[in-house]
């Protein structure tokens, strides 16, 4: 205690100015410590009302070891439906288990991250089950704080509900994966335009080099009919120059029926029509006709001709369409010897009763026949193209433009049809082997009609004096159909419509046969044969037509005809036929 009695008045008038000067600072000071709480109240309140009006909930974590929650801001309802009270209630544990588990286990590690590295900014991800059932994406971030010693304390941050961003990004990524989708559905479309694009032009190409290839084929037999008929005219013909002269016209009438052929038959596998014919056939029988047929030509071209077979004579005979076999033989030995200049070709068939050779199919026993040559040879790159239709090995090579470019299509598409493979092996200037195969099959399960061989003429000069009625258009066919038989009738009546054939027909009831042309003018054929019918149930009727497409026989027998054959006629055919109804 100070004592006042040993001092002055003076001395006390002075301590008592200082103790004023003292008072008014210490209230100076007290105003201003007043006016900072007030402040300080006020951004207090401030930020107690941003925190629970703001879009995000402030979180306080005492001690981020545990992470364990010591404050929540109101407005986490908001965000997961339950009350800072509920939240409180679950404790962590019931926190946690609202969590998706899978996060739980990023959350963990992030803690393990900040215990590590002595705290520092967070931010983590993770699915929240809401009270109203719904899952919450939330993203909680803030800063956690260690003392001077690296010890842990505290970690203060916010949550923001992230469901409708994360929706949103799911919808873009959707979206995106669909963009993408379609953009990819877009290039194999625009692969695809191209590649038939490609394929338009390779087929417009191949096709005008096909017309082309037509034009030259059919003119250039065309050329030696024509031309040497012309001769024929000349007057001091030899006789030897005449038959001659006939020779090179058939040989040119051979050649032109053959392209023409090759067309209708593309034609007829294309459309679906050509059908398969199977019979019995003696593949050994056949081989050695194909051999004999083929020998003469071969040879004539200084050529050697050579004959494998190794098919014992007793399995030789199987089920098969022995008319397409001998096509597919044909065309390919007609190439073997377009194609080879100088050396051999080999023919030859082998029964594979194994399943260890290509085309064997799950163990059947199949025939496997080959035609061999020496010739040009094919290169790899276009040992499939040559199967195509109206392609070539080399459709720029001089030889290879002497031909329609569909025989070995035709062969392909023959080989499949009965159930066979073909293929070939060959290398440049060392020659090709063609391969096919057919399913080896010895029976039928149903009955089996077996073919006539073809009479000869000899044979067909048995048939009676006929009446006959050709019905014919075509003054050429007419001329040609009445020479052929008219050392077999006693009498020809010649109508060219259908309107005349009807009437001949009720005008002669002695008649024998009528030879039918189909397509005349007026009164079709078929319609002529239908009226015929209707008064005269017995005449012998064959359907005669240039057509020749897969049907017109079922057709001409369904009408009332007895039976058919296509043109160019053939003298022995039409005898042979003839000699079917008229045998003496």
């Amino acid at each position: 205690m100070t004592n006042y009695q040993n001092k002055s008045r003076d001395e006390l008038i002075e301590e008592l100015k200082e103790l004023h000067l003292e008072h008014n600072s210490l209230k100076t000071s007290f105003d201003k410590v007043s006016d900072e709480a007030a402040k300080l109240t006020e951004k207090v309140f401030d930020l107690r009302w941003m925190l629970e009006h703001a879009g995000d909930a402030a979180i306080y974590r005492g001690n981020y070891r545990t992470m364990q929650y010591e404050y929540w801001s109101p407005n986490v309802e908001q965000i997961v439906g339950y009350t800072v009270a509920e939240m409180f209630e679950m404790g962590q544990p019931g926190a946690l288990a609202r969590m998706n588990q899978d996060d739980v286990v990023g959350l963990g590690s992030l803690i393990s991250d900040l215990m590590s590295n002595g705290g520092g900014p967070f931010s983590i991800e993770y699915r929240f089950n809401a009270k109203d059932g719904s899952i919450r994406y939330i993203n909680e971030s803030g800063h956690a704080f260690v003392d001077q010693d690296n010890v842990p304390l505290y970690a203060i941050g916010s949550i923001r509900d992230i469901t409708a961003l994360k929706q949103a990004e799911h919808l873009i990524h959707e979206k995106n994966d669909a963009i993408e989708a379609q953009n990819e559905e877009y290039k194999l479309i625009n692969e695809e335009l191209k590649i038939a694009k490609e394929r338009a032009e390779e087929s417009d190409r191949l096709k005008s080099a096909f017309l082309a290839n037509m034009s030259h084929e059919i003119r250039t037999p065309m050329n030696g009919i024509l031309g040497f008929a012309g001769l024929l005219k000349e007057p001091g013909l030899s006789g030897d120059k005449q038959q001659d002269y006939i020779r090179i016209i058939e040989k040119s009438g051979a050649r032109m029926l053959n392209i023409i052929n090759d067309i209708v038959d593309i034609s007829k596998i294309e459309s679906g029509l050509m059908k398969v014919n199977l019979k019995e056939s003696n593949i050994n029988e056949q081989l050695e006709y194909i051999y004999t047929f083929f020998k003469p030509e071969v040879e004539a071209k200084g050529l050697q001709l050579f004959f494998n077979n190794t098919v014992l004579a007793e399995k030789s005979t199987i089920i098969t369409d022995r008319e397409k076999v001998f096509a597919i033989f044909t065309n390919l030995v007609k190439n073997a010897i377009k194609f080879t200049k100088s050396g051999r070709i080999d023919i030859g068939s082998d029964l594979i009763e194994t399943n260890n050779t290509a085309g064997i199919n799950n163990g059947q026993a199949l025939l496997q026949f080959y035609v061999k040559d020496s010739g040009m040879g094919i290169s790899r790159d276009r040992q499939e193209a040559i199967f195509e239709r109206f392609v070539q090995a080399d459709i720029y090579d001089k030889m290879a433009l002497q031909g329609a470019g569909l025989g070995l299509s035709i062969s392909k598409a023959y080989v499949e049809m009965l159930g066979g493979k073909i293929w070939v092996e060959s290398e440049l200037d060392k020659g090709s082997i063609f391969y096919f195969t057919l399913p080896y099959i010895s029976e039928l399960k149903e009955k089996i009609t077996i073919e006539k061989d073809l009479v000869s003429e000899t044979e067909a000069n048995k048939i009676g004096n006929l009446k006959i009625l050709v019905a014919e258009d075509d003054e050429t066919s007419e001329l040609l159909m009445s020479i052929s038989i008219r050392d077999h009738c006693r009498e020809i009546i010649k109508v060219r419509t259908g309107v005349e054939a009807v009437e001949a027909c009720r005008l002669n009831a002695d008649i024998d046969l009528i030879l039918m042309d189909i397509l005349m003018p007026g009164l079709s054929g078929y319609d002529a044969i239908r009226q015929i019918r209707q008064f005269n149930k017995d005449v012998v009727i064959i359907a005669q037509t240039a057509f020749a497409q897969t049907g017109d026989r079922d057709k001409s027998i369904a009408v009332g005809c007895n039976d058919y054959i296509s043109k160019p006629i053939d003298k022995v055919k039409l005898l042979e036929l003839i000699q079917k109804y008229f045998n003496s």
